[in-house]
């Protein structure tokens, strides 16, 4: 892809977004997760367990075992998601490192449920702010893209297994089911957490429109909302009469602005507004799909051409 302007801007505020995802993540799990001795899912997991039975710092465990999954996928998972996860695992372990020992105790005192609820929703909205940049955190994701590489066991799924294994893993170390309880209840925290803040970015309405002064409401739509409009062709079926029909997506914080402008234009107007998700093309978010590598489509080709010459024989 050519080097433009706005590609490295784009790119530049990316990667501080992601940043200030990674600081969000390392606060609530030093602030409020850690000091409760509370193991929750992926490396971070990993590494609470290592420094409650060896007082190794989560931020070297945890980056070190980054790096060698990194190295033994380098081969399965691609050069670009090791290089996001590297910048990833880099800066989370910075800010956990430097986070860390400016809370031996939990931020709120004496109120475990609350620091748990507090941890578990900082790293979830963190994690959310990471992926919607196209960062990555590394961790168990690695463990599950090597599997889901070689296997059918989907990416979600493995990573489910994985965390189950490390948060149930912190009983033998406590002896306390509710330090278990707890860190599924972070780990189911941060998940929901994320995946709201992954939908919320991507929410959108979808507006139907039926007036007379469609031409009016389409053009003030286009020079006031800057938003574009498709003109359908229907019929009313209790009139029998053509009417025209406008098709208008825009953002949901947008949605109030388009109501005025059909409002003030006509008042009668008929309109359906409903939400949707992932809403792409220009203006809105971008298409991202990995492209086949030359080698895994001449794989495919070859595998096609021996089907056909079996078929025929």
């Amino acid at each position: 892809m050519k080097l433009t302007g706005k590609s490295i801007l784009i790119t530049s505020k990316d990667y501080l977004m992601i940043i200030v995802g990674l600081f969000c993540y390392a606060f609530g799990f030093t602030a409020f997760v850690l000091p409760e001795k509370v193991v929750i899912g992926g490396l971070a997991g990993v590494g609470s367990l290592i420094y409650f039975t060896t007082g190794i710092p989560v931020a070297i465990s945890s980056y070190a075992l980054n790096l060698t999954l990194l190295a033994i996928a380098f081969r399965v998972v691609g050069k670009q998601f090791v290089i996001r996860t590297i910048f990833g695992a880099t800066f989370l372990s910075l800010f956990i490192g430097i986070l860390q020992p400016l809370f031996p105790e939990p931020l709120i005192q004496q109120q475990t449920f609350m620091n748990v609820i507090l941890g578990g929703i900082m790293c979830g909205v963190g994690i959310g702010i990471v992926f919607i940049h196209n960062g990555s955190t590394g961790g168990t994701d690695i463990v599950a893209a090597m599997v889901s590489k070689k296997s059918n066991v989907s990416i979600g799924r493995m990573m489910i297994y994985c965390d189950f294994t490390i948060i149930s893993s912190s009983f033998l170390l406590f002896h306390q089911i509710d330090k278990v309880i707890y860190g599924f209840l972070v780990t189911f925290l941060a998940s929901f957490m994320c995946d709201q803040i992954i939908n919320s970015n991507r929410q959108a309405v979808q507006f139907t429109i039926i007036s007379n002064k469609w031409e009016e409401i389409a053009d003030a739509i286009n020079n006031v909302a800057h938003r574009g409009c498709t003109v359908l062709n229907g019929m009313g079926w209790y009139t029998k009469r053509d009417v025209k029909v406008l098709l208008v997506m825009c953002r949901k914080i947008e949605s109030v602005n388009i109501f005025r402008i059909i409002k003030a234009i006509d008042k009668d107007a008929f309109i359906t507004q409903g939400n949707v998700n992932g809403v792409y093309g220009q203006g809105f978010d971008e298409v991202k799909l990995k492209i086949k590598s030359e080698h895994i489509q001449s794989e495919e080709e070859t595998r096609r051409q021996q089907a056909e010459k079996f078929i025929n024989s």
